[in-house]
């Protein structure tokens, strides 16, 4: 039996991040993707052009549809928008928890809107992370989660620790904005105290629209075929290195990541990724 994934998340009228980003991931991972829609956006690759929040009745009816019919496998969270709707999305996974839930905490778009209003921060912090398998912060979104300021692979240390503290199982943050390394290194930690880097070879291109959405969710999908976490990490890693590596350069601004990369080259991991550091 196929494995299925659901993703909670917005909508990405460009294609190359939210909903749509998941999906296609889910698909070339071999896992039947299901949704529920939190917010519908107006955008390109230009920016974000209008946010329509759905109201938290319908982001729970879409939840709970999809778990009264569905083997779920792993659930997947992206931009969620309001306090109200994590609240309702947290009540709504009470009941399952079993099922692991990865966290990536989208806070602003690749163009510089929100997509998090100021408050739903808190709730972020007080709902979900709690109950998180694994939440993938950019370091951007690591400091307005922990208040603290990364810099170096030190700090990274040092934020993840505070994340676990908030309750997260496991944290994968990743260091792409870290100007002090020529490469990009990602810090995983786990509660129970497995720690590993995994680095990869930096690729200039402005091609780079829905990176985050896409490695979460190829986590996700691996998680549902009963992959272990650090495997999907892995797995995830060459994913979308591969994807921003093998680029498709559609639109005028930050363009999507090209999907097809992985399954295109056989599945066969990049040598431009590397697991530097376990313990």
């Amino acid at each position: 039996m196929i494995s299925v994934a659901l993703t909670i998340a917005g909508s990405d009228s460009g294609g190359g991040a939210g909903v749509q980003a998941d999906l296609k991931t889910f698909q070339e991972l071999g896992v039947f993707g299901t949704s529920a829609l939190t917010a519908i956006t107006a955008q390109n690759t230009l920016g974000v052009h209008a946010v329509q929040p759905v109201d938290a009745g319908i982001v729970a009816a879409q939840i709970q549809a999809v778990l009264a019919d569905f083997p779920v496998k792993a659930i997947k969270t992206g931009m969620l928008f309001s306090a109200e709707i994590i609240e309702t999305i947290a009540s709504e996974l009470k009941g399952y928890p079993t099922i692991p839930l990865v966290i990536d905490p989208v806070m602003i778009a690749k163009g510089g809107a929100s997509l998090l209003q100021n408050e739903a921060v808190v709730a972020l912090r007080n709902h979900l992370l709690p109950v998180a398998t694994l939440i993938t912060p950019n370091i951007p979104e690591a400091e307005v989660l922990t208040g603290q300021t990364i810099r170096s692979e030190g700090d990274m240390e040092i934020a993840t620790n505070t994340l676990l503290s908030m309750g997260a199982s496991a944290v994968l943050l990743k260091g792409g904005h870290r100007d002090d390394v020529p490469y990009a290194e990602d810090l995983f930690m786990t509660a129970s105290g497995e720690h590993f880097l995994i680095r990869s070879k930096r690729i200039v291109t402005q091609h780079t629209h829905g990176t985050g959405c896409t490695f979460a969710a190829a986590i996700t999908a691996e998680l549902a075929k009963a992959h272990s976490l650090e495997e999907a990490v892995v797995t995830a890693k060459h994913f979308i290195q591969l994807a921003i590596e093998d680029g498709i350069e559609i639109g005028h601004g930050h363009g999507p990541t090209n999907h097809a990369a992985f399954r295109k080259s056989g599945q066969l991991k990049t040598k431009e990724v590397e697991l530097i550091e376990r313990r």
